[in-house]
């Protein structure tokens, strides 16, 4: 019995050790464990800020292989206030803009071309104003027109009618005249030309060239232009084909962007005619309704140009016909323009002109002398520096505008 006693007590006493070993070692490894991670946090930091050695995102990443979590949390400062930072905000949408309607334009070239705003309306006004129509009135009515760029034939053409006209009708009196001047200078601006812009889609995108030199407003056009035909409707792209220029292209893209138009454009001196051909293409695949293409402004004096011109030309239609070929025109620059306009037209197919700066200062008969010098429309007017002051050329409007004393 004794034994057995004995032999219990050994035992418990054996147990109560191995328990009292144990949590010795337990409590030894944790506190191992824990200055290991200490010194590998240590060292993480040390090695980042030097580039060598194990980071602490790769131990991070080590640890969750091995199927552990071990995000590091950043430590604070006692006393320190810790901020979400901030979420940049979003860049605001541009506002697009609804360009005018094509119809309503047309009632500022009333105003900016009537009575004394023009050299033209100011001398037919003249004419009305006299007391009697004798032979020095007439010499003076025939410098008037010469002088407003009307030409010399087309000079002789009104003088000669509207003397015929008012003889026959026992006409003497000036203000009785008005409505025959209206007539026959109708007649001269020809309202049966043909002045709609070839601007309807077919199987491709109608493409509109745009061509001129430099200095009259023919990128300005270009984005005047797109206007015209959004605000018809039209689904529009821009070729920016004028490579010598970084800010032909930055402008033109400007303003496509005022009314969400895309703009395709090349490197800065890039071939003009690759441009022009990507451009079309990228019309074609977005089934665009019209491309316009803005080419550089080409000096009439710099052959090689004009026949690059004509290889733009060229390369474009291997995509699609050009439906049309506008050469954009200075009004106030008269003969020169009238060159510029003959040397244009033997390079490439001329379908229409648009004048620009047909307001105070120009002479105003240069409409009738282009058309008759190119066989071929004015379609469009820039009547000043707003964004949409282009408007569709019409005979009788001009004419009214021109005989108006408002």
């Amino acid at each position: 019995m004794d034994a057995t006693i004995l032999t219990l007590l050994i035992a418990g006493i054996i147990v109560v050790v191995g328990l009292v070993a144990g949590l010795a070692v337990g409590t030894r490894r944790r506190t191992l464990g824990k200055a290991r991670r200490t010194d590998e946090l240590d060292a993480g930091t040390d090695s980042t800020a030097s580039g060598a050695g194990t980071s602490v995102v790769e131990a991070d990443e080590a640890a969750a292989d091995a199927g552990g979590t071990a995000t590091l949390e950043p430590e604070v400062a006692e006393g320190e206030v810790v901020t979400e930072q901030a979420v940049p905000p979003a860049e605001p949408v541009p506002t697009i803009e609804k360009p005018e309607a094509p119809e309503s334009r047309l009632v500022r070239l009333r105003r900016r071309l009537s009575g004394s705003n023009n050299a033209l309306s100011r001398g037919l006004l003249t004419l009305l104003s006299r007391d009697k129509i004798d032979e020095d009135t007439w010499e003076e009515f025939e410098d008037t027109l010469l002088t407003s760029d009307l030409g010399v034939k087309p000079t002789m053409e009104l003088v000669e009618a509207l003397r015929a006209r008012l003889r026959v009708e026992g006409i003497s009196d000036p203000s009785k005249a008005r409505g025959a001047l209206r007539e026959e200078l109708i007649k001269l601006v020809d309202p049966s030309l043909n002045r709609t812009l070839g601007t309807t889609r077919s199987q491709t995108p109608a493409v509109v060239m745009v061509v001129g030199v430099n200095g009259t407003g023919k990128t300005t056009t270009v984005g005047k232009l797109a206007r015209v035909l959004v605000a018809e409707d039209k689904d529009v792209m821009l070729g920016a084909v004028d490579t010598f220029r970084a800010a032909a292209a930055d402008q033109l893209e400007t303003w496509g962007s005022r009314v969400g138009v895309p703009t395709i454009r090349g490197a800065e001196g890039a071939d003009p005619a690759s441009v022009a051909f990507e451009a079309v293409k990228a019309g074609i695949e977005a089934e665009a309704d019209v491309v316009l293409v803005d080419t550089a402004g080409r000096l009439h004096t710099k052959t090689g140009l004009m026949d690059e011109l004509g290889k733009v030309k060229r390369v474009i239609e291997r995509q699609a016909p050009v439906t049309e070929v506008l050469l954009v025109l200075d009004a106030t620059t008269g003969q020169n323009g009238m060159t510029q306009a003959r040397i244009f037209a033997e390079v490439v197919d001329i379908t229409g002109v648009v004048l620009t700066k047909l307001d105070g200062s120009a002479k105003g008969g240069i409409v009738i002398q282009v058309q008759r010098e190119l066989g071929v429309p004015v379609k469009l007017v820039g009547l000043g520096e707003g964004v949409d002051d282009l408007a569709p050329f019409d005979a009788e409007q001009f004419v009214d505008a021109l005989l108006s004393t408002d």
